[in-house]
């Protein structure tokens, strides 16, 4: 009898102890929809393709004078910047879920110029703020103790909605600006896992975009004229509560 009480005992603890820590969390897998917010480190770059002319000078339209010399190479180094937003999730099974992030972005992105006259170079940034709309699906794994990882892909639309100001032919083609189209649309790919605290859950999560549109604005300027294509590809480093 003894020895059956103490079996029962024990049975009651492990239970217990699972039951408190499929709790922590704050419910938020045990709900079928679910809230949160995010906290994002943002770097960007271009994939660059140059036209096969790329090193010619580039002439002024108005005066037909070279206002520089021969190209050496074009690069674009990465820039940072941060984002915030939210997250709604939907759970479709239990190892898989739906979920949207619309996030506000601020990034700079830059291009590197360089030239055949020693030591000149001109970095033409890109600043923007962008609207993100992602749609992901997440498939996870089991839960061990307060922690399970995952793998997230899906589509995301962009949306600039502040950028600098080109002031067209008023001013020299060197100071002209390098623009970028407004709306474009990028695939992503990351993973992630999940941490279950007492009352809410955190999921530190890496994830890369790289954009499907042409980002480049095609202008007779000195940094556009030398340019086929302009890819996006951003890596994204988040904090997600839930």
């Amino acid at each position: 009898m003894i020895k059956l009480r103490y079996l029962i005992l024990i049975m009651l603890t492990c239970c217990s102890q699972k039951l408190l820590a499929q709790a922590w969390g704050g419910g938020a897998d045990q709900n079928d929809l679910s809230f949160g917010f995010l906290f994002s480190y943002v770097q960007s770059s271009y994939d660059i393709v140059k036209k096969p002319d790329w090193q010619i000078p580039f002439r002024d339209p108005q005066t037909g004078n070279a206002v520089s010399s021969y190209g050496k190479s074009i690069s674009s180094p990465s820039a940072p910047g941060f984002a915030v937003g939210f997250i709604t999730r939907y759970r479709l099974t239990e190892h898989l879920e739906a979920r949207i992030t619309p996030s506000l972005l601020f990034a700079d992105r830059k291009v590197t110029y360089t030239y055949d006259i020693p030591e000149e170079a001109v970095t033409k940034p890109v600043q923007t703020t962008t609207v993100d709309f992602p749609l992901q699906l997440k498939l996870k794994s089991d839960r061990i103790a307060n922690a399970r990882v995952y793998l997230i892909g899906g589509l995301k639309y962009s949306q600039s909605i502040g950028s600098k100001k080109d002031p067209g032919n008023n001013i020299a083609p060197t100071e002209r600006l390098l623009k970028n189209v407004k709306g474009y649309s990028s695939y992503e790919v990351g993973a992630g896992f999940d941490i279950y605290f007492e009352y809410f859950k955190l999921s530190p999560e890496l994830k890369f975009s790289n954009s499907f549109t042409n980002m480049l604005v095609k202008d007779n300027t000195p940094y556009a004229s030398p340019l086929s294509r302009l890819g996006l590809r951003t890596l994204m480093l988040s904090l997600i509560f839930e």
